[in-house]
């Protein structure tokens, strides 16, 4: 490996330090008067109050996990199923956990600064409000990309130099790095399930129990002082919106580097830094992300009262993909070189991975893109809820499921020809560092993101604070825009989810030992529905918490109103700090049975049911919760915009209707329903299907089939000679007629092979034959002329059987350098499949592999030993 991987938290030390200045920078900017201060402080201390109760519980989640995971670590498994681990996993894992809750403590901190300071910008300018709300939020985006990039960078250096300094990629030692460091992300992930679906449920709780007594029943503004859920409200904006989402995208940062490090694994490549340039890759390219997206930051800006907030952070979001683009392809060029070959013998060079990584960059666009559309004011879903807001409270409810339904349509086949595309160009490797692509500017997206938040507060404060029209003015558009980030946001992170997830999948699938999911065997399809199933239920106990928690926080705020005097006087302060506990006790109770449905459920069926049962569980899970995800975060934001709409007035049949009409109240209702929708279980959706995925990819070694390094298996075993009508000592002949010419000594390949092929031995990965007739040039890849004649008769034995495939493999000595033994061997298995092919055989039926010295069959002691260990070897893949 080369001295270039140091770049990578270096890239990460870059992010903190940028956070630290802009975060300084924020509490530098005025706070306001001491009523908005001490509005702020109410916030502030009820989001603190609420992540430490939740910390509290994932603690006595994270100890015990880690407990089981360092255990597991210290299983070596058997020579035929190994176990590539070590118990650090459950260092890697804590340090996962501990980092996912820093990024949400971070944007929740800065984001509880910056509300009541964009709230006072906001009596100066728009400009002035969208300077400092921004800039708390690029805070949030900078340190979440920061923490992602030093901590995966700074933990592969560490778990190299570890387990397998100068060891190959294919090494066992890497692969036990390799392994290692997923604890890490499943750490990010577990952290970020419970984040979202507790903030979740806290920030709608108290949404819904506000909106319904205060603005429904007493007719009161939004964020109405009056109201004794708005500090709540406003509390859950900051721990659902901001440390949810913070920790959420910091997990979905990892799994997706991590994903496509692991299919990295499995490239056969050529380059100057030992093999190693796939998995140095995507580091590398989250790096470059993070300095692009901190340049664009300062990109979003405008000039005066009447410019708009939407296309200046358009013109920040475009830069930073116009400038990871540009610095992938220098990237890519400098790093990789043009012949690779990825497991399956899929080719490909250079160039076809940057065009996979500008797949990735374009899918993320037009996902944003599309979930603006369904999402923004002005545009036909949401003027449709808003019409249909005309005829009742029935009828909205209608448009906005309809709504999206619909917005699944487009993002699915975006995402399915991304997937197409980016797999045409590199195979499953494609597809992961498209993923990685997509996710390199994520410090811009959430920088946006939690642009959002921080508005909304800001707007609650100026509400509450009863500031001038022309600052709640100003917090309305900078509010409004805000939902649509928050959306497109939440459609990048489902993006990225879908792709991540299927990288996994693929790593899981080569790590549990199995090369297909059969959905005609009756318990995979079983398992299939199954994973289908489980973001509903998932969904189901989200919205059903909501609805608990939100009944609770009705009942309290109608004795508020009803049992203390002078509230709608002015003349008694609410008590705000009974709905903070009721939030935050409902969502800490709440959240967990959500969470361990993720974290068990691929557990249980892997050890009783097999991987690839599993597998179709993922699949399951995948297609159905990336389905939910969408459908639930966009009909969600489209209500809560049909319900902004009337704040300006809006027209149905020709009459104009605003704020406190029929239609209005309609529309509240929607929102109502949306709330938990887009803000709880649709956003959760994202982590589930990526949790699930991590979970199985740190347990398939434990439930990996007969041998987890399957493909990469030596020909340990070779299938006995069986009694044969048909075989002389001298010859052997095919069913179709043709009579081949072998050795009449020793233990032929011919006949071993043909036996195999014609038994009612299943296929397997432990069955090897070697080739005893091939010789090649001392040192290279060139076979000799004597070569053919066995050559020949493996071809005749492929043309008697055409539905027989075949794998190659190749094998070397300990003799000199390991890379150079991998290289030799590759070349050696891959002159053997060209020869085959030039004699008539179809090429996708023939795959080969290079393992250099690994997997030796005698002692390397001696030079018989030696030479048994330089060899060629076939096995049956398909028969």
């Amino acid at each position: 490996m080369n001295n270039i991987v140091y770049l990578v938290p270096a890239f990460g030390v870059v992010g903190l330090l940028y956070t630290a200045w802009r975060f300084s920078w924020v509490s530098n900017q005025p706070a306001g008067d001491a009523n908005m201060q001490k509005l702020s402080g109410y916030i502030a201390d009820g989001a603190i109050a609420f992540l430490k109760a939740e910390w509290k519980i994932l603690a006595y989640f994270a100890i015990p996990t880690a407990v089981i995971l360092g255990y597991l670590g210290t299983q070596e498994g058997t020579p035929e199923n190994p176990i590539h681990s070590s118990p650090l996993i459950a260092v890697a894992f804590l340090i996962g956990a501990l980092l996912s809750a820093t990024a949400g403590y971070i944007g929740m901190k800065v984001a509880t600064k910056a509300n009541v300071r964009t709230a006072h910008a906001a009596r100066t300018s728009l400009a002035k409000a969208l300077e400092v709300s921004f800039t708390g939020g690029s805070v949030m985006g900078m340190g979440v990309a920061g923490l992602a990039v030093l901590g995966l960078g700074g933990l592969f250096i560490l778990f190299y130099n570890h387990f397998a300094a100068g060891k190959p990629l294919t090494s066992d030692e890497m692969k036990t790095a390799i392994e290692v460091l997923a604890g890490f992300s499943l750490g990010a992930e577990s952290i970020a399930l419970f984040a979202r679906v507790g903030g979740g449920i806290y920030t709608k709780a108290a949404d819904v129990g506000a909106d319904l007594v205060g603005k429904v029943e007493a007719g009161i503004p939004e964020d109405d002082v009056r109201n004794p859920a708005t500090i709540a409200d406003n509390v859950g904006d900051n721990v659902g919106d901001v440390a949810g989402m913070g920790a959420d995208l910091f997990g979905s940062y990892v799994a997706t580097i991590l994903a496509t490090m692991v299919l990295g694994q499995e490239i056969e490549v050529t380059d100057n830094y030992g093999g190693f340039s796939p998995v140095l890759l995507p580091m590398l390219i989250a790096g470059v992300g993070l300095l692009a997206s901190l340049v664009s930051t300062f990109f979003v800006r405008i000039k005066d009262e009447n410019s708009s907030v939407q296309n200046a952070l358009n013109i920040g979001n475009w830069a930073s993909i116009a400038i990871t683009l540009v610095a992938c392809y220098f990237l890519v060029t400098y790093l990789l070189p043009e012949n690779m070959v990825l497991r399956g013998g899929i080719p490909f060079g250079a160039m076809d991975v940057f065009y996979a990584i500008l797949v990735g960059l374009a899918v993320g666009t037009l996902m944003s893109m599309i979930t603006e559309y369904y999402t923004a004011m002005g545009k036909r879903p949401v003027l449709s809820i808003i019409e249909k807001s005309g005829t009742g409270h029935a009828t909205n409810i209608i448009g906005g499921l309809a709504v999206g339904m619909e917005s699944t349509v487009l993002p699915i086949l975006v995402l399915a020809a991304g997937i197409i595309l980016s797999y045409k160009f590199a195979g499953l490797y494609g597809v992961s560092i498209a993923a990685a692509g997509m996710m390199a500017t994520t410090a811009m997206q959430l920088a946006i993101d939690a642009f959002g938040p921080i508005a909304d507060n800001a707007g609650g404060i100026a509400e509450m604070s009863q500031l001038p029209p022309e600052v709640r003015g100003r917090t309305d558009n900078l509010d409004a825009v805000g939902n649509t980030t928050a959306a497109t946001g939440k459609g990048f992170a489902i993006a990225s989810a879908a792709l991540t997830s299927l990288a996994l999948f693929a790593a899981f699938v080569g790590i549990a030992g199995i090369t297909q999911i059969d959905i005609y065997k009756a318990d995979v399809l079983a398992g299939l529905f199954v994973g289908g199933m489980i973001p509903f239920i998932f969904s189901a106990l989200c919205i059903s918490a909501v609805g608990k928690a939100a009944m609770e926080m009705v009942n309290e705020v109608r004795r508020q109103f009803r049992e203390i005097p002078g509230i709608m006087e002015y003349k008694t302060e609410p008590e705000y700090e009974k709905c903070v506990a009721i939030s935050t006790e409902a969502s800490i109770k709440q959240m967990i049975l959500p969470g361990a449905i993720a974290l068990i459920t691929p557990v249980l069926v892997g050890f009783t049911m097999g991987p690839e049962v599993l597998g179709g569980l993922l699949a399951g899970v995948t297609v159905s919760g990336v389905l939910m995800g969408i459908f639930q975060s966009n009909a969600g934001g489209a209500w809560d915009n049909a319900k902004k709409s009337f704040e300006k007035g809006v027209m149905i049949d020709g009459q104009m209707y605003f704020k406190k009409s029929e239609p209005h109240k309609a529309s509240v209702t929607g929102d109502t329903v949306g709330d938990p929708f887009k803000d709880t279980s649709g956003p959760s959706m994202n982590i589930l299907i990526k949790l699930m995925s991590i979970v199985s990819l740190v347990i398939a070694p434990y439930i990996a089939v007969k041998s987890a390094h399957t493909d990469l298996m030596s020909p340990v075993q070779e299938v006995p000679m069986m009694e044969s009508t048909t075989m002389s000592a001298a010859s052997v002949k095919l069913d179709n007629g043709t009579e081949l010419n072998i050795a009449a000594s020793g233990n032929p390949i011919e006949v071993g092979l043909i036996d195999f092929i014609r038994s009612d031995k299943a296929v397997d990965k432990t069955t090897w034959f070697d080739f005893d007739r091939l010789l090649f040039e001392t040192g290279k890849s060139t076979l000799k002329p004597e070569s053919q004649e066995q050559l020949k008769n493996v071809s005749e034995i492929l043309k008697a059987y055409p539905a027989v495939n075949i794998k190659l493999g190749g094998y070397t000595d300990n003799t000199g350098d390991a890379n150079a033994n991998l290289k030799l061997s590759s070349d050696r298995a891959a002159a053997v499949e060209t020869e085959l092919v030039n004699m008539g055989i179809d090429n996708t039926r023939i795959d080969s592999e290079g393992y250099g010295d690994q997997y030796a069959v005698a002692s390397n002691d001696t030079e018989e030993g030696r030479a048994k260990n330089r060899r060629i070897s076939i096995r049956v893949t398909k028969k």
